[in-house]
């Protein structure tokens, strides 16, 4: 194809709010090359004529973008408990320093960015969000959702911080993205970030085996401040807390003596 691909990601920001410099561009543009071409189009600039003008084209361009992705505010309940155990003395300390650990597409961090909001300005929220697979992280930092994996996201964090795309996704606010920094890492080889005071780490460990996640609570522990939370999901527990220095403030709330 002979059009310009840097003009087209640019026509594609203009028209529906997708960066497509946030995704690796090789495999990108072999994956929308191949749409074009199943689409008898001659290059770029035809194919953004065409998805202007046919919205059942141009929804399949952005759900083309928009596979396997996980799901925000997962376990509601929970969510509610960080908010009023956890969050609400966090945001009292003049900084605070998370890690959103496994964070796959992005749901986790960008769910924690939009919870302190409601205490904090934007300005002091950073959080280090990590996972091992170098497409999902692409996938967090295009930060483009279906409406499926909003589906549990309070309404207000809804209408506020994301823009619809089409029928059925939604791009989450620069002002979002922007407090999340995202990097690769192995839970099981790579050094941990220090001093945290709070690790979220939810519905990736039970794929570990007991010895391996042992491991990994040990090596979370040292990672947080004196009395920082440890947050897993609702299908991980710590069995004994207490032989590594846990206290349990809720269910799946571990706390650094």
């Amino acid at each position: 194809m002979t059009d310009d691909y840097e003009s087209f990601k640019k026509q594609i920001l203009t028209l529906t709010k997708i960066d497509l410099n946030a995704y690796k561009e090789g495999q990108m543009k072999r994956r929308i090359d191949t749409l074009i071409s199943k689409q008898k189009c001659k290059g770029y600039a035809e194919y953004v004529t065409l998805i202007k003008s046919d919205k059942e084209r141009f929804e399949e361009f952005v759900n083309y973008l928009t596979i396997n992705v996980s799901e925000f505010w997962r376990n509601p309940e929970q969510w509610k408990i960080l908010e009023d155990k956890v969050v609400k003395d966090l945001v009292k300390k003049p900084s605070i320093k998370i890690w959103s650990a496994a964070c796959s597409t992005g749901d986790e961090p960008y769910s924690l960015v939009m919870l302190l909001a409601k205490y904090l300005p934007l300005s002091r929220i950073k959080i280090i969000a990590t996972d091992i697979d170098k497409q999902v992280l692409e996938k967090a930092q295009a930060g483009l959702y279906n409406d499926k994996s909003l589906k549990g996201l309070p309404a207000e964090f809804k209408t506020k911080y994301f823009d619809k795309v089409g029928l059925s996704n939604f791009q989450i606010k620069d002002e979002i993205k922007k407090c999340v920094e995202f990097k690769i890492h192995n839970l099981l080889l790579d050094p941990y970030p220090s001093a945290c005071d709070l690790i979220v780490c939810r519905n990736v460990l039970i794929y570990f085996t007991d010895e391996a996640k042992n491991e990994i609570y040990v090596k979370f522990y040292n990672a947080l401040k004196p009395k920082g939370i440890l947050f897993l999901g609702s299908t991980e527990q710590i069995i004994t807390p207490q032989k590594i220095g846990y206290s349990t403030i809720s269910s799946f709330f571990y706390q650094k003596g």
